[in-house]
């Protein structure tokens, strides 16, 4: 279902509770929603009013991916770079990294299961905009 999306920083700045199984709707509403909103690429629980440590972003091939309780475990070549984000209204200055390594649970057969992989490029620094979404960091 398409959610609106929550601009109030009072509920973005909340870290997020971890997400499990059961949040399989939440993941089904923000890839809805993300859907909606012509040029998005990522979306975070905390940005439709759900604090679930869960977000989907959308590849270089379209294809949207769920991930939830992202921890960024390792990243390399940190640089500045500016940042919009869709509940935020001014693009602003962050650093990020440009190769990074992911814990995360997947959602399969309706059980989470756990996995690592590396990330570089847009995907890495989307993935590490929708993780300060989850610890309630504000761009």
């Amino acid at each position: 279902m398409i959610k609106d999306l929550v601009q109030d920083e009072a509920v973005l700045s909340v870290p997020c509770e971890p997400a499990t199984a059961d949040d399989a709707p939440v993941a089904q509403d923000l890839i809805d929603t993300l859907s909606s909103i012509e040029d998005a690429t990522c979306l975070a629980a905390n940005q439709i009013g759900v604090t679930k440590n869960l977000f989907v972003y959308r590849d270089d091939n379209g294809q949207d991916h769920v991930m939830y309780n992202a921890k960024i475990l390792m990243g390399l070549n940190a640089a500045k770079t500016y940042e919009s984000c869709l509940t935020h209204d001014d693009p602003v200055m962050v650093t990020r990294f440009a190769k990074i390594k992911v814990a995360y649970d997947e959602l399969v057969d309706g059980q989470l299961k756990s996995r690592r992989r590396d990330f570089t490029g847009w995907v890495a620094q989307m993935i590490q905009h929708m993780v300060d979404h989850s610890k309630g960091k504000l761009v």
